[in-house]
């Protein structure tokens, strides 16, 4: 195909609340040797992007600034070094704070090893709304608390876009799930898919449904809200259990003796992309979209992001 000079993309000339973000003409990029050109399909909405939009990152500020952490879509252009992937493919992709620019554009240049085939069974659209949410939640699962077979794991935050899927990965690990979500709708969110336990944390006494789950104690929380909530959490640890948590909650939780406490960041990577493929296909992962908006939209995509409570995942439909 013809790739053009200009494309349709959602820039920002400086930080601040979703007004920033506006509808524009700019040019595609050019992908290096090591980078693939993708045609966007769909983009991710979530917190990483809210959180660059509102500025500013540990990079150099380039502007416009074109957000997007995520994406799928089809490989139009591939760098001279890149082997692994061709023209024409479907893939999915993630990159924190791309200097070429994010997935809010109907073009975007990313290095191929950010870059994957479509899980088997999945399409753009799901592909695109769960790479680094899913890439998040497993890699707590797997790697910050190295969840076995049988052990008990508190998931706090599971009706969000990240707590749902790990949900579904520590199931998938044979591990006991007891998951917290954010009110009655928000149980009825997370209860299908296949927790053995939900409450409603803002209402229910976690501490006292721990202790009937797992008498002797739980032996780990992967949560995703930090404060008061996830202190009583912490509290639900056996000695010498672990907890973890992405870098980004907030308030971050204490050291406590006798605990273990991970942060940690998702790390894309060849490796890392082809484990995540196994994964959503060993779990038949369900990728719930909350809302969709078309890329013109994208102002208000924020603006929903800013009011909270959503049940899944938001994303912008480029083409």
């Amino acid at each position: 195909m013809k790739i053009p000079e200009t494309m349709r993309a959602v820039a920002m000339d400086r930080y601040g609340p979703p007004s920033v973000l506006s509808l524009r003409s700019l040019p595609v990029p050019v992908p290096s040797a090591t980078e693939v050109l993708i045609a966007v399909h769909t983009a991710g909405v979530g917190g990483w992007d809210a959180s660059m939009r509102k500025g500013p990152s540990e990079s150099e500020e380039r502007f416009p600034k074109i957000l997007g952490t995520d994406g799928s879509g089809t490989i139009v252009a591939i760098g001279s070094r890149v082997k692994r992937l061709n023209i024409g493919d479907r893939v999915f992709g993630y990159i924190y704070d791309n200097p070429k620019g994010g997935f809010y554009a109907q073009y975007v240049a990313i290095p191929a090893v950010n870059v994957a085939p479509l899980p088997e069974g999945y399409d753009l659209r799901e592909s695109g709304a769960a790479a680094v949410t899913s890439l998040t939640a497993l890699q707590g699962v797997d790697d910050a608390l190295e969840l076995k077979r049988g052990e008990s794991i508190l998931i706090h935050g599971a009706s969000g876009a990240v707590g749902h899927l790990a949900l579904q990965f520590a199931k998938a690990r044979g591990a006991r799930v007891l998951a917290t979500a954010s009110g009655r709708d928000g149980v009825a969110f997370v209860r299908p898919l296949g927790a053995d336990l939900v409450i409603d944390g803002k209402r229910d006494d976690i501490e006292a449904v721990a202790r009937a789950f797992a008498p002797d104690g739980i032996d780990a929380v992967l949560a995703f809200v930090g404060g008061p909530s996830l202190t009583r959490c912490l509290s639900t640890l056996r000695r010498g259990g672990r907890a973890a948590h992405p870098n980004g909650i907030s308030p971050v939780p204490r050291e406590r003796r006798g605990l273990t406490i991970t942060a940690y960041d998702a790390e894309p990577g060849i490796r890392e992309l082809q484990r995540l493929d196994r994964a959503w296909r060993a779990c038949g992962l369900q990728i719930p979209i909350a809302k969709t908006y078309e890329l013109a939209n994208a102002r208000r995509a924020h603006e929903r992001l800013a009011k909270g409570h959503i049940l899944g995942k938001v994303v912008l439909a480029v083409t």
